[in-house]
């Protein structure tokens, strides 16, 4: 079946081949294209191992499993890091798990491990900026604010997208995929300047930062859509059960960044009292 998604047209075609290598679906027994039966020490063919199709209820077990492993890092990284140690370890586990995220998005095989390994290093980077905002910086509550602020608005476009009031057509994720590169563009020219010394207003608290943060939010918000679409379409195309970890990485991305723009938000208005 065809898809607009490029990860999951690599991904379906990875499934293709495996079908093409004589695995079939459970329950697909039989069914003519998927390659030649199994010899048997009998010497009776045999039907092909099976391979199960994931399912959605697949992809909220991955995503909250991810949620408890970037949880419980993030909480063992606030403990157990210094204060003096926070930022290093902060742009350390930012740095580090950029490079893990580029490699799951353009992989065209589902890796359950680097995923796993991909939601430790983002809850040590979850959890040195949230200590950051809430103790270095003074921040009282914040943390918790946003954590309840994230699921809300995860639950509230999971609840947009099931009723169908906002749909994923193809232009629809275009504009989003377009949005979210300008916005990261933006950010990775910010740093640069940053660096030496420019100060641009996108991260100062004022009125630009925090339409800039506004954007971002929004834009982050609306990239559950695609991650909602992204799993009815691996579902409908029939991928293997452990591309559900894939699926539940890009619902974690999201989630992540929600939650920091989120709580960079409030740290505007707390920093105004």
């Amino acid at each position: 079946m065809k898809t607009s998604n490029p990860v999951l047209a690599r991904l379906g075609q990875a499934a293709e081949r495996e079908r093409a290598a004589g695995y079939t679906p459970a329950g697909a027994y039989g069914q003519p294209g998927y390659g030649q039966p199994y010899p048997t020490d009998a010497g009776y063919p045999a039907a092909p191992p099976a391979v199960t199709p994931m399912s959605i209820d697949d992809v909220v077990v991955k995503t909250v499993t991810l949620l408890g492993i970037t949880g419980l890092s993030a909480a063992l990284a606030w403990v157990l890091v210094p204060d003096r140690a926070i930022g290093a370890a902060w742009i350390g586990a930012a740095v580090v798990g950029l490079v893990l995220g580029l490699v799951i998005s353009f992989s065209r095989i589902a890796n359950p491990a680097l995923v796993v390994t991909y939601a430790v290093v983002e809850g040590v980077f979850v959890g040195m900026v949230s200590k950051y905002f809430e103790t270095i910086a003074g921040y009282d509550g914040i943390v918790l604010q946003a954590v309840i602020a994230t699921f809300g608005v995860f639950f509230l476009m999971a609840g947009l997208y099931k009723a169908k009031a906002i749909r994923a057509t193809p232009k629809f994720v275009r504009g989003v995929i377009a949005a979210i590169m300008g916005v990261f563009a933006v950010m990775l020219i910010n740093f640069v300047l940053m660096l030496f010394g420019v100060n641009t207003g996108l991260r100062d608290g004022g009125p630009i930062a925090i339409g800039f943060s506004l954007i971002c939010i929004v834009i982050a918000s609306l990239s559950f859509i695609l991650s909602f679409h992204e799993v009815e379409e691996g579902v409908r195309m029939g991928l293997p059960r452990r591309y559900s970890w894939t699926a539940a990485f890009g619902i974690l991305v999201s989630l992540i960044w929600l939650y920091i723009e989120i709580l960079r938000l409030l740290s505007y208005f707390q920093g105004d009292d």
